[in-house]
């Protein structure tokens, strides 16, 4: 049965629903998914009638671009309910503009802003009773786009499907992590996608991230393709170091990712008083202040773990551990961060967006 709910977006309802086979206290993060998806295709030189429908498989021909020339983004957003059953999400305007971002970058259609925010906000509404509340979970929001196109010829589709799904999920990991400092491999270049939230940029960190794994590291911190001089990002997270009380992270680039959690964390930091530096930061540096005692933390910074901890790095062969202190700017900045997305708090930044 579909139910028109505006005049953009229509609404397919699940026959069945799986929530009651979810144990909501124990979910694994990105692998349990809801009932429902948004959809809406690109053919015909425009975006069609955007659909919310039953939670499916995707059938593409074997032609498809996305298997052959990579042509797929995505964005990553999370869902919160308060103690009176509101939803919340997190400067998503930022998620929206983003992926257009990289949609440009990729040669693939911008998604209009008002099937965005109706699509999602139509998605979580229907999804309502899916958003967890046990402390620390949350309904992951992944926003994705591939090219469906057909054709072996190499240049951009002239088909998308533009999909909102949703998992509710626990934490990402916990605990503090150690690095490795990459030396050979490299994230991004420039010039190239590094900025982009491309699909491929994430596979292509997988292998070095499985050889830091084998030394006994849990990560890696990417650094310059040019000079691997100065660090740039710990997988998939935006990097910030604390030397003395300074908080210091990398200027955005063609490489670097410009993370909706780094600019929270930014804002915060000086909203605090808390002296901030957006510049390069260099290897010989990380060594230097550790070796002398003012290197007080490192710690990442994105979507799905909010802030995540690292206890110390690798570099050449030798390991430099953090020290442990009481009131970290990570502990600090995570809490600032999710008592706003969990409306726990006063938001002075506007950044905190109700589901209505």
């Amino acid at each position: 049965m579909s139910v028109d709910i505006s005049t953009k977006i229509t609404v397919k309802k699940a026959s069945t629903s799986k929530i009651s086979e979810v144990d909501f206290d124990n979910l694994p993060f990105g692998q349990v998914t809801t009932d429902h998806m948004f959809v809406c295709d690109y053919k015909d030189g425009k975006w069609q009638q955007p659909q919310v429908v039953p939670y499916q498989n995707i059938s593409l021909d074997p032609s498809a671009k996305i298997f052959h020339y990579g042509q797929s983004i995505f964005e990553g957003m999370k869902a919160y309910k308060d103690n009176e059953d509101q939803i919340w999400l997190f400067r998503p305007l930022d998620n929206q503009k983003r992926i257009n971002i990289s949609a440009k970058r990729l040669s693939m259609p911008e998604f209009p802003e008002d099937y965005f925010m109706e699509g999602l906000k139509t998605l979580l509404k229907v999804e309502s009773n899916w958003i967890p509340k046990t402390p620390g979970s949350s309904m992951y929001i992944r926003p994705f786009v591939l090219a469906t196109g057909n054709g072996f010829h190499a240049s951009p589709a002239d088909e998308y499907k533009f999909v909102i799904a949703c998992s509710p999920s626990g934490a990402y990991f916990g605990g503090e992590v150690k690095v490795l400092i990459e030396q050979n491999y490299s994230r991004s270049a420039n010039g190239g996608v590094g900025f982009a939230k491309a699909g491929g940029n994430y596979a292509g960190q997988f292998y070095p991230t499985q050889l830091a794994k084998a030394k006994g590291y849990q990560q890696v911190i990417w650094t310059d393709d040019n000079t691997h001089e100065y660090i740039e990002e710990a997988g998939a997270m935006n990097v910030f170091v604390r030397i003395g009380d300074t908080l210091l992270t990398c200027p955005t680039s063609d490489r670097i990712l410009d993370g909706i959690t780094r600019k929270s964390i930014i804002a915060i930091a000086e909203e605090e008083g808390i002296p901030v530096e957006i510049r390069k930061i260099s290897v010989k540096e990380l060594v230097e202040a550790s070796n002398n005692g003012t290197l007080k933390e490192m710690f990442g910074a994105g979507t799905a773990a909010v802030v995540s901890p690292i206890a110390g790095f690798g570099f050449q062969d030798k390991d430099y551990d953090l020290p442990t202190i009481e009131n970290s700017y990570a502990v600090r900045f995570k809490k600032r961060i999710t008592d706003i997305q969990y409306n726990r708090a006063e938001d002075p930044f506007g950044w905190r967006y109700q589901v209505k």
